[in-house]
């Protein structure tokens, strides 16, 4: 029976692609393969290259599970830069889920070859047409008619734009569900017609440079990026690739899931898409993560089982499943007092409410006001900065309410309301009207809003976003209604609203030649609030009505038992001094009872010790250090840091300091500028920093006034461990700190973490360089499959095994060291600076050995075991690392 809901879309004939050829599947060129689960059915997977019309090779990996007969298929994309590969994961858990799946790397990308096209319709489109064929021609694909498989799309940026593009351009897409992505590459690389200067840069380099793109893509970027004005030729070739081209063809179900912490692209792209989309007739939802390109949490788990819900429910026609509400919003508020966790919430609305839902005025106060575009527009104003994202981003500190941006006295103007009465949500975009005059003909001002603090200093940029605007003719002078970015932000009681227009900021270009702006208010500030979108209160259990007796009857335990309830525990006097104790610690695998990351891991690491956390993949060091650093809360057991137990947000993580995936420098900026920018975004007082006794142990010496584009990558890690090493943290976490680097290199990493560790503070690294690692770490935690196998000083855990260090008075000549290896139960004897290294075979013993050795008169002055920290490894494990 065809369980297949009503198609939503008007009939129209399928569009013709300029590059669209038939796909040709090159011979031998599938490999199947099979990938196991303990819990759930086994995922089958091909490989394939394809060849497209025009001789580009496109590399393929078709994932199915379960027992045989048609299903509905996936095309999953992947984000620029990146490859099939990063979409594994998520390819097996659909195929698991009843759907066979089929990703690729797209054109100049993986092991595919061709130009990079952004997406151009007769580049990429047209593949993804060819992908659909293939699907069609498939057994295990359902089919609607013949060539027409049942199929959706999804993908995270790149592979979100390139869904929505093969919904517009083939009428075979029967849904979508786009992650972070543009709906108008033009406005998202030239809001009203400013240049995003820094993060059309990131594009470029993450492509491997221009030279890999299309050539008029190419001499686009850089005739755009020497004038810093795009011109009408720039925007058209952009807008042909945008999804906004083909609006009219996108008409069904859409998921649209857009980062708040966004400053490529902006919450205002999924709006566009939104209405263009319902306007269709389709379905739309639309989900604001707490992430984005900026950083913060990307809740890849929630996004993923939302996508499946999805599908489910427009692929499989499955009425039951439940795709969510129409409107979700992720809020956080910095930590829940009660259980110590960052709060994460969703709020949701049965309607979508667009970005100027439930607006109210907001008086603002402020005088006709004059300040300066500087000369070659430097200084810049600073807000987001592409390359520092992750965990670790400018926007994070900015939900965490850190400020974090810099204006410069003279290059702004600002206009600031009374203090509110009551909290207000901003869930929208704000947007006021401003008179612009300026000496010069044309003015590019840059617009935020700020959350000020009653104390006037704290301010808060939510997200970090600005608006760029250009006001053309504004010699004469020109009103100017400015719409501010969209944000999910609460402005507590007692806070102001700033609005700033500043004259410069980092990641746009501004022009060149000196101006003077003059702005004054023509309006209030209009703020919208969306007041249909609410956090849903969970329904009342039947037993609620004994909660009165419930309570008595627990307070009266409590008092007649002496115990007290806190939020955290208290802290431990007896560790007051103790870096780090890990007692009974446990992290289970999402969504499953019995399956561990991390199962019963107790260790103590004490002052002045360098330790080294070892194990093979899937041993889980990650996750232990992501809940040793607060990021992650465990299922039992406790991390205490210095006696306080460990949580998000706690105050006992200012004593930490962590490098763990590398951090993102601004490459013209000097090694000491990019650390002071780092440390003034903390909003710590600078003397707290630390900063030369952090650059003396990380030995930069006079590259630190050098620009960091000229930094070897041994220096840059140097620079990054010094980063994290910024007001000399008692703790220091480093993952993987050599990756990259030379010998030599690692040699000088190597100093650096036992020069720090000697002035008593404590480091733990965790690296998969052994014999670094038994060079350069005093105490060792060995790790598999979740478990502690060994914690010791290196030496314990070394020192034993069938190979013993003879050490000795003076050198051992080579005649002397092979009579050693002659004897009756040695298996080899090997000079060392120390004497001789002798391995023992089936038969020897230690006794033995000295015996025979004192017979020869070798000058022995000790014996011990020894071993390298592999051999001990390897056996510790089991062999399988």
């Amino acid at each position: 029976m065809d369980l297949r809901l009503p198609r939503l879309r008007r009939p129209r004939p399928r569009r013709a692609l300029a590059a669209a050829a038939a796909v040709v599947v090159l011979a031998g060129a599938g490999t199947w393969t099979a990938v196991a689960s303990d819990d759930a059915p086994e995922v089958r997977r091909a490989d394939r290259v394809m060849a497209t019309g025009d001789g580009v090779r496109i590399d393929t990996s078709f994932f199915t599970a379960g027992p045989e007969g048609r299903r509905p298929a996936v095309l999953l994309g992947h984000g620029f830069g990146g490859s099939k590969e990063d979409v594994r994961a998520q390819a097996e858990a659909l195929a698991r889920d009843g759907y066979a799946v089929l990703t690729w790397s797209a054109r100049g990308f993986g092991r595919s070859t061709g130009k990079i096209g952004l997406n151009d319709p007769e580049g990429e489109v047209a593949d993804v047409s060819q992908l659909v064929d293939w699907l069609a021609a498939r057994p295990e694909v359902r089919l609607d008619k013949d060539g027409d498989p049942r199929v959706g799309m999804a993908g995270n940026s790149y592979g979100g734009a390139i869904a929505l593009l093969g919904a517009g351009y083939d009428d075979r897409i029967d849904a979508v569900a786009p992650a972070i992505t543009y709906f108008d590459l033009a406005e998202a690389l030239f809001p009203d017609g400013v240049f995003k200067k820094l993060w059309a840069g990131a594009f470029v380099t993450s492509g491997g440079g221009c030279a890999r793109f299309e050539p008029e893509l190419c001499a686009m970027y850089e005739r755009v990026a020497e004038s810093g004005v795009p011109d009408a030729r720039a925007r058209a070739l952009l807008e042909a690739r945008s999804p906004a081209a083909v609006a009219d063809g996108i008409d069904v179900p859409t998921l649209l899931m857009q980062g708040q912490t966004d400053s490529l692209f902006p919450l205002g792209q999924a709006d566009a898409a939104a209405r263009a989309i319902r306007a269709n007739g389709a379905p739309v939802g639309v989900d604001w993560l707490a992430g984005g390109h900026d950083g913060g949490d990307p809740e890849t788990d929630r996004l993923h089982e939302r996508v499946r819900a999805w599908f489910d429910r427009y692929l499989k026609g499955d009425e039951s499943a439940d795709t969510g509400p129409a409107f979700r919003v992720t809020r956080t508020g910095g930590v829940d007092s009660t259980d110590g966790q960052a709060q994460l919430r969703g709020a949701s609305a049965d309607a979508y409410p667009g970005l100027h839902s439930g607006t109210r005025t907001v008086e603002l106060t402020g005088r006709e006001q004059r300040f300066a575009n500087p000369a070659g527009a430097n200084p810049p104003a600073v807000s987001a900065l592409p390359g520092i994202g992750g965990s670790g981003g400018l926007s994070q500190l900015s939900s965490l309410g850190i400020g974090v941006s810099l204006d410069f006295p003279g290059q702004h103007a600002r206009f600031e309301s009374a203090p509110v009465t009551r909290d207000l949500r901003v869930t929208g975009s704000p947007a006021v009207t401003v008179r612009v005059r300026s000496t010069s003909d044309d003015a590019v001002l840059f617009a935020k809003v700020y959350d000020v603090g009653p104390d006037g200093r704290q301010q808060v940029l939510p997200s970090q976003l600005v608006t760029p605007v250009r006001v053309e003719g504004a010699r004469a002078g020109k009103d100017v209604e400015l719409t501010l970015p969209a944000v999910d932000h609460e402005v507590r009681e007692g806070h102001r609203l700033r609005l700033v227009l500043a004259s410069t900021d980092l990641a746009y270009a501004s022009p060149a030649a000196p101006a003077t702006y003059t702005v004054s208010l023509k309006s209030g500030l209009t703020v919208p609030t969306a007041p249909g979108v609410t956090t849903a209160a969970a329904p009342l259990p039947a037993w609620v009505v004994w909660l009165p007796v419930a309570g008595a009857v627990t307070a009266l335990a409590l008092l007649l038992t002496g115990r007290r309830r806190t939020a955290a525990p208290a802290p431990d006097p007896d560790l007051a001094d103790v870096p780090l104790q890990i007692t009974g610690l446990s992290k289970r695998y999402a969504r499953s009872a019995d399956r561990y990351a991390v199962r019963d891991l107790s260790f103590r690491v004490d002052k002045g010790q360098v330790l080294g956390l070892l194990g093979p993949n899937g041993a889980g060091k990650t996750t232990t250090l992501r809940m040793l650093m607060g990021l992650i809360k465990p299922d039992d057991g406790e991390i205490r840091v210095f006696g306080h137990a460990v949580r998000p947000g706690a105050p006992v993580l200012s004593r930490v300091g962590a490098f763990v995936e590398g951090a993102g420098f601004l490459p013209h900026l000097s090694g000491r500028e990019n650390l002071e920018l780092y440390w003034a975004a903390t909003g710590r007082p600078p003397e707290d920093a630390h900063l030369d006794e952090a650059l003396e142990i990380a030995g930069l010496g006079d590259a630190l006034a050098r620009a960091v584009r000229t930094y070897s990558q041994g220096m840059r890690q140097r620079l990054a461990i010094a980063q994290a090493m910024l007001g000399l943290p008692d703790l220091l976490i480093l993952d993987e700190p050599t990756n990259g680097l030379d010998p030599p290199q690692i040699r000088e990493m190597r100093e650096v973490m036992i020069r720090y560790a000697a002035a008593g503070r404590t480091v733990i690294v965790s690296s998969h360089l052994l014999a670094e690692v038994e060079q350069s770490c005093t105490h060792l935690v060995v790790m598999d499959r979740g478990r502690l196998v060994q914690a010791g000083p290196v030496h314990d855990i070394i020192g034993s095994g069938d190979t013993l260090l003879v050490g000795t008075v003076t050198p051992v000549e080579e005649p002397l060291a092979e009579k050693v290896a002659a004897l009756p139960g040695v298996e080899s004897a090997v000079r060392t600076d120390e004497g001789l290294l002798v391995r023992l075979g089936a038969d020897g013993t230690a006794p033995r050995l000295i015996a025979e050795l004192v017979r020869l008169e070798v000058p022995v002055t000790s014996v011990g075991p020894h071993r390298r920290l592999e051999d001990a490894f390897l056996t510790l494990i089991g062999g399988s690392a």
